[in-house]
């Protein structure tokens, strides 16, 4: 029941979706926590991070288009949203704004889960905050040989020369045994919903296929992939990692897998 106590926790993103609200809530649920979540949009993106201090909004996740642009509005960047420079969460302690980047930690923990080769030529599409999110993983997982596709020579370059990697304004000239979307082509709702992020040659080149659009669960990539019988990794996984991480760092609780795969399951549904 809510009540004076309650806290809120929310999202900030350009298209607000279910999936946080559903799997934050039905762990406060079970939990008996006396939390609620609820999803935002804005276009005053420093008054919106001005209410979550003002309010005591305990956390706060944020996705597109606002991963680079909440920084100047932050007390402090936790490593993990430091080292590049993107923000997916937001935690207030007494009107002190920490952030962290559970997508970072999300990436990282399905490279390891998935036992995916380092020596693997990759070639990652988009130059966005999720973008820089995956690359810092990589990196940090020690692949040394991608490239960066990115329409925006600026934003791409910038991008790639971060880790070392390549910039290709398309996709003639890219050599990869994994690829993957990090843009919204493939997202449900989306002006580009039923599109492939990469062409089907490149998906039959490739040996594993990694979409981080989360909704839907089977993007139209995820089942090419699947049809060509590729390795596949999709959104879903990574949105239910980094939420997970969300989760904890608003709460302090750690819920048993089988919970999380219960959250996961209904947050899908």
């Amino acid at each position: 029941m809510i009540n004076k106590d309650t806290q809120l926790c929310m999202s900030l993103a350009g298209r607000p979706g279910n999936f946080g609200t559903r799997f934050h809530n039905y762990l406060y649920q079970e939990l008996g926590l006396n939390y609620i979540y609820k999803a935002f949009t804005t276009n005053d993106l420093q008054a919106a991070i001005g209410g979550v201090r003002a309010l005591g909004i305990r956390g706060c996740a944020v996705s597109m288009p606002f991963k680079e642009a909440c920084i100047p509005f932050l007390d402090k960047l936790d490593p993990s949203a430091a080292a590049i420079e993107s923000v997916n969460t937001i935690v207030n302690s007494d009107g002190h704004l920490k952030a962290y980047n559970t997508d970072y930690i999300a990436i990282e923990r399905l490279l390891a889960k998935y036992h995916i080769d380092n020596t693997l030529h990759f070639a990652l599409r988009g130059s966005g905050g999720m973008a820089k999110a995956v690359l810092g993983a990589l990196h940090g997982a020690g692949f040394k040989n991608g490239a960066v596709i990115a329409r925006n020579e600026t934003a791409g370059r910038h991008l790639a020369d971060l880790y070392g990697y390549q910039w290709l304004p398309d996709e003639k000239g890219a050599d990869a045994r994994m690829i993957i979307n990090v843009t919204p082509v493939g997202m449900s709702g989306g002006p580009e919903e039923h599109q492939l992020s990469f062409s089907e040659e490149m998906v039959k080149r490739a040996d594993i296929v990694f979409d981080v659009v989360a909704l839907p669960a089977e993007t139209p990539l995820i089942t090419l992939g699947r049809r060509l019988n590729k390795q596949t990794v999709s959104g879903a996984e990574v949105i239910a990692i980094q939420a997970l991480e969300q989760f904890v760092l608003y709460t302090g609780v750690r819920p048993d897998e089988a919970l999380i795969e219960r959250a996961a399951a209904f947050a899908r549904g």
